[in-house]
């Protein structure tokens, strides 16, 4: 995926902030924030393993749970026109819309 980076095993998504000229990476799956800026790819993945070693410690520390859980459910509101439209795309295909919607995400999300 692009603008996504793996550090110690935790997917970071990665910016780049003009105003300071530097690379941000903020880990997705955390609890709480755990954010780490730097001028370069290399620098980045230093920043995050230090800013990941971090919050984990701190977590450990404080009896946190680190790591979000994922239900595997979530609402999405959409234009009523461009709900239909996924509704016959899914019955045309012979799916449900819960198929069909998780099948266009796991295409939208593979590595790539």
């Amino acid at each position: 995926m692009n603008n996504v980076m793996e550090i110690d095993g935790q997917k970071a998504v990665v910016t780049f902030d003009p105003e300071i000229g530097m690379f941000r990476g903020e880990f997705v799956n955390l609890n709480g924030g755990a954010d780490f800026y730097a001028t370069s790819v290399d620098g980045l993945k230093e920043e995050g393993h230090l800013s990941l070693k971090t919050y984990l410690e701190m977590c450990t520390e404080n009896g946190i749970e680190p790591f979000r859980g994922f239900s595997g459910k979530f609402n999405v509101r959409i234009e009523a026109g461009l709900h239909e439209a996924a509704v016959t795309a899914a019955r045309a295909q012979q799916k449900s819309l819960n198929e069909w919607v998780g099948e266009a995400i796991e295409r939208a999300t593979q590595d790539g």
